[in-house]
């Protein structure tokens, strides 16, 4: 996958988190969980997309870093979603599956990022 596609498929993952938490039902807790995964899960886009520009292999991978976490973050509240019971679990099976993807694939460049580093 190449850095536009990743690109791409980080925005769609904020897009499909946007619907998600404007589909909640309006309590607190919803509000509530609601803002956090909306906040972390539309930053992994735009944490991607600072990585993209860094301005040496250290930033890029501290950057990643902060993708890798904001993806987790996103996995977690969606998970608190579910275990509240504000929304089955089938509702957000997809949309959890991409961010552990996302997440997996972010840790691959970070691996190998790491590896060309010591290699010089």
């Amino acid at each position: 996958m190449d850095e536009q596609q990743f690109k791409d498929r980080t925005k769609r993952l904020a897009l499909n988190i946007i619907r998600l938490v404007e589909a909640l039902p309006t309590t607190t807790t919803a509000n509530t969980i609601g803002r956090q995964l909306l906040r972390c899960g539309t930053s992994v886009g735009a944490n991607y997309r600072a990585a993209c520009r860094a301005k040496s292999t250290a930033d890029m991978l501290a950057k990643l870093g902060i993708v890798e976490e904001e993806a987790d973050e996103t996995l977690y509240w969606m998970e608190l979603l579910i275990d509240t019971r504000l929304v089955p679990s089938t509702l957000v099976a997809d949309l959890m599956k991409e961010t552990d993807e996302i997440v997996a694939m972010t840790v691959a460049s970070e691996k190998t990022l790491r590896y060309r580093k010591s290699k010089i």
